[in-house]
């Protein structure tokens, strides 16, 4: 409310300040209205109206005087309620030295309201005065002025009412996510969610965004409860397997070559393990967003085509059918060595699952500002039941497809390419072979 206050005050000095100016035109008039009737009439025609003038006026609104130069009356109205009057002294002086009009304002202590007075030449030595009193104006200002206390009062109780509403509503959307925060951090479900109401307000963003948090944590939990599970079961199979080399290896003496044997299959072992742990980390930390993408311009064809020369030995070895066929450059934003690592990952799963005599083809190519990647093979499918399954962690296919691997190589292409803000599509059906579709954009924001 302190800024109604000079809001008004402002708004009262405006209107107070036209009706002053209209007050002086309506004087002014007065002069101009004298001044032609003493060009055509005379003095006779003057005094004639002047008394017309006071017939239809309050002796205590208004009083008109002619004098001359020197202050002396030639002509007046009554002047009984205006003793007060003081010499026009000064007023005449500057008249006489060529100011057209003169106004001049009168206040009185035995007068409850200001009076308004203008000077005006009407012809030669006749000079009018003439005296009104504001009191219509006044009153207005008066009865403007009660309006805004008897408002303000009114708008200040209204604001107190709907500011303690308010500030009760708002608290409240904060309260409930106050209390659902304290449940989870309790011990409570993760699942829980703050209740959203359609406000429209802060606080609905507040709770929408809240319960978004929530969605995220609640997936990398669960997600982490599975890898760990995943891991264990993992972990738990290669360390059996480690130990059980040695141990049948322990039983009874062996030659040099089977102790060399054994190490080596340990070693191996123990290389899948730290693989396995390696790739986890890459993949969690990638999906966290704790490591940051080392984002540059490169030119996917480029890293592509040296994907591609990598694993030709690999093809023609199984005898497949291995093409390649993209532009001469798709220059994107994106980490280079992340995008490496998930064509490796990709190619190398089409060339295992894929018989000899097969078909391996890779095709890249712009569609509506996003570089599309794909990478066709006629191996042996995965049957439609698995197709929604393949980018878990950990997660085997039938026995067909259960080659040597950690079953990470799926999972860290797609949270590669998400993390770009790309995406990675499958379609396959068994014995007929699986397209695997990348999408990026031309710029990643990271």
């Amino acid at each position: 409310m302190r800024m109604n206050r000079p809001a008004f005050f402002l708004f009262y000095l405006v209107v107070s300040n036209v009706i002053q100016k209209r007050f002086n035109e309506d004087l002014l008039e007065e002069i101009e209205k004298f001044s032609q009737v003493y060009a055509e009439r005379g003095m006779a025609g003057v005094e004639h109206t002047l008394a017309l003038e006071v017939a239809h006026e309050i002796m205590d609104k208004e009083f008109f005087r002619i004098l001359t130069p020197e202050g002396d009356v030639d002509v007046s109205t009554d002047m009984s309620y205006w003793k007060d009057l003081g010499p026009p002294a000064n007023a005449l002086q500057k008249i006489k030295n060529g100011t057209e009009h003169v106004y001049e304002r009168l206040s009185s202590p035995e007068r409850e309201y200001e009076v308004r007075i203008i000077y005006g030449t009407i012809g030669p030595g006749k000079i009018l005065q003439i005296g009104q009193s504001i009191k219509e104006e006044a009153e207005f200002l008066k009865i403007l002025r009660d309006v805004f206390l008897s408002a303000i009062g009114l708008i200040m109780i209204l604001a107190a009412v709907g500011g303690w509403f308010m500030a009760r509503r708002a608290m409240k959307g904060v309260e409930e996510v106050t209390e659902t925060a304290l449940d989870i951090s309790t011990g409570g479900s993760l699942e829980r969610r703050v209740p959203v109401k359609a406000r429209g307000d802060e606080v609905e963003q507040l709770a929408i965004t809240f319960n978004g948090m929530l969605d995220r944590i609640h997936t990398l939990v669960a997600g982490i409860r599975q890898m760990n599970d995943d891991i264990a079961h993992d972990m738990r199979s290669l360390i059996t397997c480690i130990r059980g080399i040695a141990e049948v290896t322990l039983t009874k003496t062996r030659s040099k070559q089977e102790y060399i044997n054994m190490a080596a299959e340990i070693i191996e072992q123990s290389d899948k393990m730290l693989e396995m742990l390696n790739t986890m980390m890459v993949i969690s930390e990638t999906e966290a967003g704790a490591e940051k993408l080392k984002i540059e311009e490169v030119d996917m064809v480029e890293i592509i085509r040296g994907a591609f020369e990598l694993f030709e030995p690999m093809a023609e070895k199984k005898e497949i059918a291995f093409t390649l066929n993209v532009p001469d450059t798709l220059i994107i934003q994106a980490d280079p060595q992340n995008i490496q690592r998930m064509i490796s990952n990709l190619i190398d799963n089409a060339l295992k699952y894929t018989p000899t005599q097969g078909t391996v083809k890779i095709s890249a190519g712009w569609d509506n500002g996003y570089v599309v990647i794909t990478v066709k093979d006629t191996g042996i499918g995965i049957a439609e039941a698995d197709l929604p399954h393949i980018f878990n962690r950990f997660y085997r296919c039938d026995k067909s497809r259960s080659k040597a691997g950690i079953g990470f190589g799926l999972s860290l292409a797609l949270v590669i390419a998400k993390a770009h803000g790309g995406d990675i599509t499958a379609t396959s059906s068994s014995d007929k072979g699986t397209t695997f579709i990348v999408t990026l954009p031309r710029v990643t924001l990271s």
